[in-house]
C-alpha cells in the first residue's frame, strides 16, 4: 500500500469516527457499542433507502468496499471515498479528503467558498479536523440509485478539480473537454450502480 493511500485510509477512518459518533467508533474498532449515544428520533422523509441498501449499491462500483458499522469505505478511480450515515436521523454523507488546511492559503479558501456558491452544486468543499473535504450531505430515505451515482461522481470530481476549476462536474461552462470527461465519469458510475438508469 502506498504512503498516500495509507494516509488516505487513516484520514478516512478518523473522519468516520469523528463524524459518525461513538457507536461507529466502537464498531470500527471491533467493540460492540454498549450505551453509545445515538441521534434523537426525527421525522423521517418519505423513502425506504437504508445504509445497507447504499452499501449494496456501492459494492457494484467497488466489490471490495468495506462496511464497518455505519460507514462504508470504497474506491473510485484510485480515490478513496467514505459513506457515513445515521438511519435514526435519516442523514448520510459521502466524502473524500483533499488537503490539509495548513497547506492552503486564504485565496484558496475564498475560491472554495465561491465554488460552493456556483460551481460544485450538490457537493461541497468543507473543513473538518484540519482537512479540506469534498462532501455530499443528503437525507437518507429518499436517496435512489441515480442520486447516489450523481453524488459519488460530484464528490470525486470536486476533489479532482480542487486547485483548478473547483467544480463538481454537474455543470461546467466553457468550450474545453471537461464537460465530456465529467459526463463520462458520471455515466460510468450510473451504469455500475444500475445498468438500466
Amino acid at each position: 500500500m502506498t504512503h498516500a493511500r495509507c494516509l488516505c485510509v487513516a484520514l478516512l477512518t478518523g473522519a468516520a469516527l469523528l463524524l459518525a459518533g461513538p457507536a461507529s467508533a466502537q464498531a470500527l474498532q471491533g467493540q460492540a457499542p454498549d450505551q453509545a449515544p445515538t441521534a434523537p428520533p426525527v421525522e423521517r422523509l418519505p423513502g425506504d433507502m437504508t445504509l445497507a441498501g447504499l452499501a449494496e449499491l456501492i459494492k457494484r462500483i467497488d466489490p471490495e468496499a468495506r462496511a464497518d458499522g455505519n460507514a462504508v469505505q470504497f474506491q473510485v478511480r484510485e480515490r478513496t471515498l467514505i459513506l457515513v450515515g445515521d438511519e435514526r436521523a435519516g442523514r448520510m454523507r459521502i466524502m473524500t479528503p483533499i488537503a490539509r488546511t495548513d497547506a492552503i492559503d486564504i485565496e484558496i479558501v475564498q475560491r472554495m467558498l465561491q465554488a460552493n456558491f456556483d460551481a460544485v452544486l450538490d457537493a461541497r468543499y468543507a473543513v473538518a479536523n484540519g482537512i479540506v473535504w469534498s462532501v455530499f450531505i443528503h437525507p437518507l430515505p429518499p436517496m435512489d440509485e441515480a442520486q447516489l451515482a450523481n453524488a459519488i461522481g460530484q464528490v470525486y470530481i470536486a476533489a479532482a478539480t480542487f486547485g483548478s476549476t473547483y467544480t463538481s462536474g454537474a455543470l461546467v461552462y466553457g468550450g474545453g473537454d471537461s464537460n465530456e470527461e465529467h459526463r463520462k465519469l458520471l455515466e460510468g458510475i450510473k451504469q455500475q450502480i444500475a445498468p438500466e438508469i
